[in-house]
């Protein structure tokens, strides 16, 4: 099944310009540019910080004649990435302080100094100004002990129900058990997403095309996915076999008004759990279809030297693949989750958190990924959307790790080690890995692919795709300018044979 997905992006990377292909993976074949070439050295002022000279390289780069179509749009590309940057960076120290001191009224400039120095509140020095992470004053009190301790109010908490050992995940490793089999405890649930445009972001009577999020048939996962409708109607569904799926829809601005798309479906999401015994584990043989899932990938998946030294120190001698992959699936669950910037702003997603000492849900994932492929055990993406039968929901990213012989087990970092209760099984601890509850949907099993149809412009979101994609013939219609809402309903689940 993978082959079949891969080769189908091949083909279709063969028969498009390589401008477009750059397009509409936004920037990513541009870690391939050779150290010396005007791409790169862009790309090194803007993660400097020297905007002004990058800005400066870059113009000079564009004038020049005969510079192909890929690099001219890799160029075009770090430009709209300094854009982003600044408007993920918006504080200066003044209202970095304010937004700490609704929380700590009495904080000194000491206690900011010090957090600051150990990289607690993110910044960034952009042409000798230093300007902070716009979430960074809340970033503060998920990232410091103490700072938490000085809160005025008890930090909420926003996770999600199921990062609890709660009866969903009891009753999943139990019917797994006692059916011998890895898909259990389904849930069928009716979604709706609405994206909204903000009015007169788009010239009245110009068309905005948009791609919303869909899900993947996924046998064993989730299955029996039905459009149920879509606003304006005639949504076209990608093929199912596409990495990143989205539903396409077409509608003209209105002067005044915001322009609404929605698309409604249905499905069913089946819980995993496998009962790995690691006496059983043995090093995967990578085949072809294997191999690209313990290969570099640039931009982030790259095994620089300060990854390979955060590996040798979290798996020491062991030599058993599942044993690594619990070593290094605690090592990244030690790095605190904190709200993260724009990926399409980060040159390189597992290396910046590696750095960063936090991360999101995806940049965690990512450096998990990295990490195991870099030990020769094959990983890979996915990312949706999760909810509860509460008022939780959120997009949230994960991954699948191979693990010979029990093939393709999901992973969940994030959610990372569960507490089991006096009277659980203990190997509940380590659920996430290997096991996967039933309420969240797979858009993507990949990151950084192209859309069906093509987008022709540079997206707003490079890797992932989760909250949806707009743009007009005048350009990308990126995420300050539009808003998304996630609706859902849980629904009786239908009686299939054998389930």
């Amino acid at each position: 099944m993978r082959t079949a997905r891969r080769f189908s992006f091949l083909r279709l990377h063969r028969t498009l310009p390589a401008a477009l292909v750059l397009a509409c993976l936004s920037g990513a074949a541009v870690a391939t540019a050779p150290p010396d070439s005007p791409v790169q050295h862009a790309i090194t002022l803007v993660d400097a910080g020297q905007f002004a000279s990058a800005e400066t390289d870059i113009a000079k780069a564009l004038a020049q004649p005969g510079l192909p179509p890929d690099a001219r749009d890799a160029l075009l590309f770090q430009r709209e990435r300094m854009r982003r940057i600044l408007l993920d960076f918006t504080l200066d120290a003044d209202a970095a302080k304010a937004g700490v001191r609704k929380q700590i009224p009495d904080l000194t400039e000491a206690e900011f100094a010090r957090w600051d120095r150990q990289g607690l509140i993110e910044h960034q020095v952009i042409d000798g100004r230093t300007l902070y992470f716009k979430r960074a004053p809340n970033n503060l009190f998920l990232l410091s002990k103490e700072a938490a301790a000085r809160r005025m109010q008890p930090s909420p908490s926003g996770d999600s129900p199921m990062q609890s050992i709660n009866d969903h995940h009891r009753a999943t490793r139990r019917d797994a058990l006692a059916m011998h089999r890895s898909e259990v405890t389904p849930n069928h649930v009716r979604v709706t997403e609405t994206v909204t445009v903000r009015a007169d972001a788009v010239p009245a009577g110009e068309t905005i095309r948009a791609w919303l999020p869909f899900p993947r048939e996924l046998p064993g996962q989730q299955q029996d996915v039905t459009l149920v409708d879509s606003q304006p109607t005639g949504a076209r569904l990608a093929p199912a076999d596409t990495l990143q799926r989205t539903a396409y829809l077409e509608k003209k601005a209105e002067a005044g008004k915001p322009t609404t798309f929605a698309v409604s479906y249905e499905l069913t999401i089946y819980a995993q759990y496998h009962e790995i015994d690691a006496a059983k584990v043995v090093p995967a043989t990578i085949t072809p279809e294997l191999a690209p899932f313990v290969a570099e990938r640039a931009p982030h998946i790259v095994f620089t030297d300060d990854l390979r030294a955060f590996s040798r120190k979290a798996v020491g001698d062991e030599k058993n693949p599942y044993r690594i992959a619990q070593k290094l699936f605690a090592a990244v669950d030690e790095i605190p989750w904190a709200g993260a910037r724009e990926y399409s702003t980060i040159s390189n997603l597992s290396d910046y958190t590696l750095h960063a000492g936090h991360g999101d849900c995806g940049e965690q994932t990512m450096l998990l990924i990295a990490l195991l492929r870099l030990n020769g055990i094959p990983a890979r993406w996915q990312s949706g959307w999760i909810f509860s039968d509460g008022e939780y929901n959120n997009i949230h990213d994960w991954g699948q790790l191979y693990l010979a012989p029990y093939g393709w087990v999901p992973m969940d970092v994030t959610f990372g080690q569960l507490h089991p209760a006096p009277g659980d099984d203990p190997a509940l601890r380590w659920f996430y890995l290997g096991g996967l509850d039933a309420y969240r949907i797979a858009f993507n099993s990949d990151f950084s692919q192209p859309f069906v149809p093509l987008k022709q412009f540079f997206r707003s979101e490079t890797v992932d795709s989760q909250r949806g994609e707009l743009e007009w013939r005048g350009g990308n219609v990126y995420f300050d300018q539009w808003d998304y809402d996630f609706t859902w309903q849980l629904l009786p689940t239908p009686q299939r044979a054998g389930k």
